[in-house]
């Protein structure tokens, strides 16, 4: 820009962007860097958009792809922006945790107001370029080449026209608006709130004020944990793709058509997944009425959805036609992948894949949605091993992120680069685990409920222990979770595995007995909680008499149990049962681990996962608490070998 200011013969400037986008932000990995320098990568691109925005020449971005981050810093510097109409810009820092750092949240509300400033600031949702030409951010879309379009624009007698001249109109309601949204739906992060801040300050102070706060409240978000989480999420669901024994170019099978096999809850949401990313679906089920019963819950929901503005009725339409419904296997010999999604147990899923075996074609991908069986045993019912794999999708299936790809000991690396693959088309991150009872989110999720359980056994309120994982950030709950989930579903599971547990070892007794009384949760109206309309949860004194009389009965002391209690017990009985699984080789990295907790089971991600946070307390701290612990509690809290020698050699979960 300064050397084309000295050119006698340049009028005008256009910036654009050589590749498929203008500019798409800053190379996080630069991050851990900048914590360590005195003056950040943000402070040296301050400089130099105040620099670009002293020209003397009218400067124009000329955006396509994205401008995100420092990308949309750098285009409101210059004096006027023009895009293509699938364009997009925004803000999107807050989501690593951090705020824009070079002037991006005093610019834009001189652009397009403080309403639509906090929004993008706070929300760090992207905005497309007609919505961004509409609020001021744009001044014009460009049909046809962009580059020929921005020098005609630029050739206008356009005059320099300073973006941080403009003034700011004060909007108290939006900023209020956006604080009380803050703290419901981003719940105890701090970079919204700092956005929110940063934005306000526009309106109050200079431009040179505004950017001198904005850079102080940068500096704070990028020293925090929750910004080392945040990222640390970042790359995480960028590393589950790769494993070390499948190469990147390990053919993959066409999936073309599936077939789903139930159609509960489990199988439904499934069958939508796939119709979602325009895969026909042959949906089965035993019975016309069960199948009625869950094409009834599908239409439901697509309905609802339509409802809510997310797409039209000709969408839910297109999507609906893309599944039929079947009491029989026709049409089944002729599809790529079958999922079985039936009621978990053993000898019924092995009586499915026998019969899938004989009516699939030798290629097909036999995929079995069990949360805790042994997929080898699953695989040994067919004569293909080798294309049989866990698939384990979390519930409602349609609206949940996760995919654990459960690896049996036979399964082909074609089957599983498949799978892999297609789980990013079905808009799920999907990650690679090995085949142990639970795999790994449910092996860890085991320990989890069971200190929970414990933890009201021994005094502590169905409410509290509730209340203390909820702050700590958790989405729900451990005994909420229950409930959602269905009680019942867990008791079938430990009576199908009570056999292998060890003797004379203390196992939670409360949620069986809620179980036997037939409560199972949301579904029958009562659980730990009881629940009305809209499936609104309640305490139910009922719940904490009776587990008092239980524990009684079975000689449990009570006493008062703090929330740090709560937490420990709970958090640290996931890093425990997470650190045996590493070392047992269920899971390739730590960090899958986290990525498997943050998208499937509602761990904040600000704290990174439950193995990063346990690096961030300290893995010394951590096996001291746990060796405490097991002083008090016993078996169940026998330190995990790896714990063991991190903490004593100083050494990380993360590498």
């Amino acid at each position: 820009v300064e050397r084309f200011q000295e050119e006698d013969a340049v009028r005008a400037i256009v910036l654009i962007g050589g590749g498929r986008t203008f500019i798409a932000g800053a190379d996080i990995r630069e991050f851990d860097k900048l914590r360590k320098s005195e003056q950040t990568g943000a402070a040296r691109l301050r400089e130099m958009l105040w620099r670009v925005e002293e020209c003397s020449k009218p400067v124009v971005a000329a955006i396509h792809g994205t401008a995100f981050g420092g990308g949309l810093e750098v285009a409101m510097a210059c004096h006027y922006r023009v895009a293509v109409a699938a364009a997009q810009v925004g803000q999107p820092e807050v989501k690593l945790g951090l705020i824009p750092g070079a002037g991006g949240t005093q610019r834009l509300p001189r652009l397009a107001g403080i309403a639509r400033a906090v929004e993008m600031c706070a929300g760090g949702d992207p905005v497309r370029a007609t919505e961004a030409e509409k609020a001021g951010i744009v001044d014009r879309l460009i049909e046809g080449d962009l580059l020929a379009g921005a020098i005609a624009f630029a050739r206008e007698g356009i005059a320099v026209r300073k973006t941080r001249d403009l003034t700011v109109a004060p909007d108290d309601a939006a900023l209020a608006a956006a604080r009380e949204t803050a703290r419901k739906r981003q719940r105890g992060l701090m970079a919204p709130l700092k956005a929110i801040d940063a934005v306000a300050a526009s309106a109050r102070w200079s431009f040179e004020e505004g950017c001198r706060y904005e850079a102080e409240l940068f500096r704070e978000c990028l020293a925090s944990e929750q910004s080392r989480g945040m990222i640390h999420v970042f790359f995480g669901e960028r590393t589950v793709a790769k494993i070390p024994d499948i190469p990147p170019d390990t053919a993959v099978l066409p999936v073309r058509r599936v077939g789903v096999v139930g159609a509960g809850t489990m199988g439904g949401g499934i069958a939508m997944v796939f119709a979602n990313a325009g895969i026909p679906v042959l949906l089965k089920e035993a019975t016309q009425e069960a199948l009625d019963r869950g094409l009834a819950t599908i239409t439901r929901n697509y309905a609802n959805s339509v409802k809510r503005g997310r797409f039209t009725p000709q969408v839910m339409e297109e999507r609906l036609a893309l599944i039929r419904p079947s009491v029989t296997h026709d049409g089944f010999e002729d599809v790529d992948m079958i999922v079985e999604a039936v009621f978990e147990g053993m000898e019924l899923k092995k009586k499915v894949f026998a019969e899938l075996d004989r009516i699939a074609r030798p290629d097909a991908i036999l995929a079995s949605n069990t949360s805790t069986l042994d997929i080898d045993e699953i695989a040994a019912a067919t004569g293909r091993p080798q294309m049989v794999l866990g698939t384990h999708f979390f519930s409602p299936a349609n609206v949940m992120r996760l995919l654990e790809v459960v690896r049996g000991r036979a399964t082909s690396r074609e089957v599983i680069a498949t799978v892999m693959q297609l789980s990013k088309k079905l808009g799920k991150v999907g990650v690679l685990v090995g085949n142990c009872r639970g795999f790994t989110g449910n092996r860890m999720f085991g320990p989890y409920r069971r200190e929970a359980q414990f933890l009201v056994e021994e005094g502590a309120t169905v409410e509290a222990v509730d209340r203390a994982l909820y702050d700590f950030g958790m989405a729900m709950g451990p005994l909420a979770t229950g409930d959602l989930a269905g009680l019942d579903v867990g008791w079938r599971i430990r009576q199908e595995y009570r056999h292998l547990e060890p003797p004379g070892v203390r196992q939670p007794l409360a949620e069986d007995r809620l179980c036997e009384m037939g409560r199972y949760g949301q579904k029958t109206g009562a659980g730990w909680y009881r629940y009305g309309e809209e499936r609104r949860a309640t305490t139910d004194p009922e719940v904490d008499a009776l587990v008092r009389k239980w524990a009684g009965e079975a000689g449990i002391p009570q006493r008062q149990i703090g929330p740090q209690e709560i937490v420990d017990r709970t958090i640290y009985a996931l890093v425990n049962e997470g650190a045996r699984i590493l070392e047992e080789g269920y899971a390739l990295r730590a960090s899958d681990i986290d990525i498997i907790y943050v998208t499937g089971y509602g761990f904040p991600a600000h704290r990174g996962g439950p193995m990063f946070y346990a690096d961030t307390v300290g893995l010394e701290k951590v096996y001291e608490r746990i060796c405490d612990l097991e002083s008090q509690h016993g078996y169940w809290w026998r330190p995990a070998p790896l714990l063991k020698q991190l903490a004593e050699s100083g050494g990380k979960f993360s590498k």
